[in-house]
């Protein structure tokens, strides 16, 4: 088994969601010290970066955490706004479902298999277009935090499309079913 090497630390932290300074404290050395030897500008001594990989080794046991797998920008709409909007913004990101928003706090979700069932069920298109979301929005995405383990994000994504990753009032991600397949490496 190959060796890790220090260029590795930057992207295991990261990887993590660990700041410097949070990786320092854990390997109990300095933030700075971190930063000198991402960066390349220090070659330090072997027990230093025992103490740093095994701080990192602690995390890769705790597990998959949701902010590994979170997507960071969360593509949203408002209630208030008309399903062609809603399309619209599907199409253009790419995304199966939206959380549907009021102001700042989640009320429902929108997804493309709602409007497929609407145009199925015969309604017109135009008046469909012109309808809000909040006609047509279904329960909001669970909400958990950046710390949630890979076992709830799993249980959770078997009933609902998409999971929404909030801290401190915040949408900070969103994770959908198509997410898990990151875990296989």
């Amino acid at each position: 088994m190959k060796p890790p090497e220090l260029q590795d630390i930057e992207r295991l932290r990261k990887r993590f969601g660990l700041t410097q300074e949070e990786l320092a404290r854990k390997a109990g050395i300095s933030q700075s010290l971190i930063a000198r030897i991402e960066s390349g500008k220090v070659d330090p001594c072997y027990s230093r970066v025992a103490r740093i990989f095994e701080a990192l080794d602690e995390m890769k046991s705790r597990g998959i955490r949701a902010r590994e797998l979170m997507t960071g920008r969360v593509v949203r709409i408002q209630a208030g706004d008309s399903m062609e909007k809603a399309t619209r913004v599907m199409k253009r990101y790419d995304v199966s479902q939206l959380p549907v928003l009021k102001g700042k706090k989640q009320v429902g979700s929108i997804s493309e298999r709602v409007i497929l069932d609407e145009i199925a069920k015969g309604t017109d298109v135009h008046t469909l277009s012109e309808k809000k979301v909040s006609e047509f929005m279904e329960d909001a995405f669970p909400v958990v935090s950046p710390n949630a383990p890979l076992t709830s994000l799993s249980a959770l994504l078997e009933n609902h499309p998409a999971v929404l990753i909030v801290d401190r009032g915040d949408i900070r991600g969103i994770i959908s079913r198509a997410d898990l397949l990151k875990v296989i490496r």
